[in-house]
């Protein structure tokens, strides 16, 4: 009997054995396991590219940026512009954006804020309307702009003989409330350059009315941009495009007889 007892202890010692081996062998594989992944894992982590549109500490000043502008305007006048790697800025831009300047211009075919300043994808935040006013969209298009990606330069750019204010200072009544719409935006200006300018320069005062109009505007009626330019983080320069010169030149925020 002693000796069955004896066999049948031994037996059940060889199993808890075999069973504590494989225990261990299970748990050194699964720490394995577990290693192998965070090394992966600390691998693919010290190769990812820093994202590059990530908010800088310090933007340029805006005076900087308007001056880098009109660098560009000069190399566009003189037909000297950049060759830019666009596949190479595509593929850079494809994970997020963080241009420094907003450009509110006119939707006029012959005035694009990207080829008059020399500029290419990722640098300008553009809003364009007919005659460069901002209704409802076009404020809250720039708003999210100044709150999300805090540019310093608000750049209002009209132009020589725009379509907008040539008709707004017709007086006729529009086709479409749509267009009604734009003209009603701009009658303050034309109202404002009657009463100094001759009837002969009534279009082009009332284009230069109309971009001092346009920053007034987006200053009455958005207080995300009055608050940034109240706070000094944003600044708004008021511009107009020379159809022929390809010039673009900065105006007297002031607007009368300036």
């Amino acid at each position: 009997m002693t000796g069955i007892i004896s066999t049948g202890n031994l037996r059940i010692c060889k199993i808890f054995a075999i069973e504590e081996l494989v225990m261990n062998r299970s748990l050194f594989f699964l720490a394995t396991l577990l290693s192998i992944s965070n090394l992966a894992l600390a691998q693919q982590s010290a190769a990812a590219p820093a994202h590059h549109h990530a908010p800088a500490t310090a933007k340029p000043s805006a005076d900087k940026l308007w001056t880098d502008l009109l660098a560009g305007n000069e190399r566009f006048i003189s037909g000297k512009t950049h060759a830019y790697n666009v596949v190479a800025l595509r593929r850079e831009l494809a994970s997020g954006q963080q241009p420094n300047v907003i450009v509110l211009s006119c939707s006029d075919s012959r005035v694009a804020p990207e080829l008059v300043f020399d500029h290419s994808l990722g640098d300008l935040f553009v809003v364009r309307t007919a005659g460069n006013v901002a209704d409802l969209v076009g404020l809250g298009s720039i708003e999210y702009a100044v709150d999300h990606m805090h540019p310093p330069l608000l750049v209002v750019l009209g132009h020589q003989k725009c379509g907008a204010v040539t008709a707004a200072c017709s007086g006729e009544k529009m086709p479409s409330r749509n267009l009604e719409a734009i003209v009603d935006k701009i009658d303050p200006a034309v109202t404002q350059a009657k009463t100094y300018a001759k009837s002969d320069n009534l279009i082009e005062s009332a284009i230069k009315e109309n971009v001092h109009q346009s920053a007034k505007d987006l200053l009455a009626n958005s207080e995300i941009i009055r608050d940034a330019v109240t706070a000094g983080k944003l600044k708004v320069i008021e511009a107009e495009y020379e159809l022929e010169s390809g010039q673009v030149v900065r105006l007297n925020p002031s607007g009368g007889q300036n």
